[in-house]
């Protein structure tokens, strides 16, 4: 019990890490179904192709494996580029696969996204091929700082980066959401589409910016991963996606701040198991939590029962 006790702050540090990574994912889910009652199945391949743009700001910002101006505004570029790109292609798959399905069946707007999500990740296959493509970090953090101990409990650099940016990103949304005009009208949208739309709200205007957040915040999430763990390739997605999905279901599909409590508590859920239980067994004890509260509570910790319609 004392080595587990031991290990118990690493895991922490690790879980906080991982789950501010998935709540950044799950965040672009829960907002486009908040406001579509859509699931954005593409979103994976967004974070994917974040990850990617990270790693061509490095590599073109580098030489000989050293970056040729300071490390802060390298990985500042990378961040806010990887953003940009994603919320472009997110835009774009708004545009031409989702707006004309608006009125279309569910099913429809599913089957085209999955179709997005196909496209994408063929796109970077034939682009950038199956290699994984390494993120060459070590020159981006000097060595004195890259790994210090708080007693027995060792923390990189990079984690604490991951922790700092996702935290600072997803408490600017959550003031965006509740104290601007345009948070206001996200709310009212999500609430009730059409009155929103009476009230004289731009609902098309609404979606795009959902879309347009909800995917740079993926792209967000994509560099930090691959600053965190040194590498992307084109089936990184899939995965990132799944549990970004969980983390929305499990928070309270729809709710921004179940998406985020989702998030940290499904990362924190992965490193303690590691703890206790064999690595391969973590992602077996986040089904079995996210199953669990699904049982008890089926619309998440932090959503909302709506009743049906007659």
């Amino acid at each position: 019990m004392d080595i587990y006790l031991q290990q118990l702050p690493q895991q922490l540090v690790n879980g906080l890490t991982l789950g501010g990574v998935y709540a950044l994912i799950a965040i672009g889910y829960t907002m486009v179904y908040g406001i579509l009652g859509m699931l954005n199945f593409a979103h994976g391949e967004i974070y994917m192709i974040g990850g990617f743009t990270g790693w061509w700001v490095l590599h073109l910002l580098s030489r000989n494996n050293q970056v040729i101006m300071g490390a802060a505004l390298v990985i500042s570029l990378m961040i806010v580029l990887a953003m940009g790109v994603s919320g472009l292609v997110g835009l774009m798959t708004e545009r031409f696969a989702y707006r004309p399905l608006r009125k279309a069946p569910r099913m429809n707007l599913l089957l085209s996204a999955l179709g997005v999500s196909i496209f994408l990740q063929n796109l970077v296959l034939t682009y950038q091929g199956a290699k994984v493509r390494v993120f060459h970090i070590t020159s981006l953090i000097p060595e004195n700082i890259r790994v210090f101990h708080i007693g027995t409990t060792v923390i990189s650099f990079m984690r604490v980066l991951v922790i700092a940016v996702t935290f600072l990103l997803m408490g600017l949304l959550t003031i965006m959401i509740k104290k601007t005009k345009v948070g206001k009208a996200m709310r009212a949208t999500a609430q009730d589409i059409e009155a929103a739309s009476f009230m004289g709200i731009d609902v098309d205007r609404i979606v795009v910016v959902v879309f347009l957040i909800g995917s740079a915040l993926g792209g967000a999430a994509g560099v930090l991963v691959g600053l965190l763990f040194t590498q992307v390739d084109y089936y990184v997605g899939f995965q990132a996606g799944l549990k970004g999905f969980t983390a929305a279901v499990l928070g309270g599909i729809g709710s921004i701040q179940g998406a985020m409590v989702g998030g940290i508590l499904l990362g924190l859920t992965e490193s303690l198991a590691v703890t206790f239980l064999p690595s391969a067994y973590k992602d077996v004890v986040a089904f079995v939590i996210l199953i669990t509260v699904l049982i008890i509570r089926p619309w998440g910790l932090m959503g909302e029962k709506v009743p049906e319609k007659v």
